[in-house]
């Protein structure tokens, strides 16, 4: 079953009007205290749950708080540092490198545009909308994660698996002022009312909004 275009954005608009109303301070459970942790932070979570993140980073930070700390890191002893997380070794390169760029072109002060973010090693569409809207509440994008792939597939607001495309779909139906409400909103969601596995939902919220929902089970990945 594919809805129509029509479906869609009204099935969107509902869904929207529910994630406002149960998480209306977007906010990432990623913890840091300076804006380069917070890229990192992303960067690290690729993969991982945020609560694996927040237990390494608890301590990484401590050791390092800006760019400049990050860029003057070992890579050796950064990569054993974060070695607890998947894909630690070219997550250790990546970071380095883009706290290296971040601190010759911006004098050490993440970008404000996601051209300039997207530019830097390790950081794609998706990073990238969640660093503008956690550091500086600019929503320019939809970031789809895991969470949004998932419920765009499960609530059938797109035909593609491929991320950046399930980002541009949910942005063509979803008006411009609601787009900050839809990535942080749907992970909140799927972490603490909807998990992954396959579970009796229909009594749901987002699940009452569209009954066949219910029976859809899309893979995460």
């Amino acid at each position: 079953m594919t809805s129509t275009a029509a479906e869609r954005v009204a099935r969107a608009k509902k869904i929207v009007a529910y994630l406002k109303k149960a998480y209306p301070v977007p906010k990432s459970e990623l913890q840091h205290t300076t804006p380069f942790q917070f890229v990192v932070a992303v960067i690290l979570s690729a993969q991982c749950t945020d609560k694996k993140v927040n237990e390494l980073t608890a301590t990484l930070f401590k050791k390092y708080r800006t760019a400049k700390d990050f860029a003057r890191a070992d890579q050796a002893t950064f990569t054993k540092e974060i070695s607890s997380i998947p894909f630690f070794r070219n997550k250790a390169k990546n970071i380095i490198a883009a706290a290296k760029e971040v601190v010759a072109r911006h004098g050490g002060a993440v970008p404000r545009t996601d051209a300039e973010l997207v530019a830097l090693p390790g950081i794609g569409y998706k990073t990238a909308h969640v660093v503008l809207g956690e550091v500086y509440d600019i929503w320019e994008g939809i970031a789809t994660d895991t969470h949004v792939k998932r419920f765009a597939r499960k609530f059938d607001l797109t035909d593609n698996t491929d991320p950046d495309k399930i980002s541009k779909d949910l942005e063509t139906l979803i008006p411009k002022k609601d787009w900050k409400y839809v990535n942080n909103g749907l992970v909140l969601y799927g972490r603490y009312v909807c998990p992954a596995r396959t579970h009796d939902c229909a009594l749901h919220p987002l699940t009452k909004i569209w009954p066949p929902a219910a029976e859809r089970w899309p893979n995460a990945k």
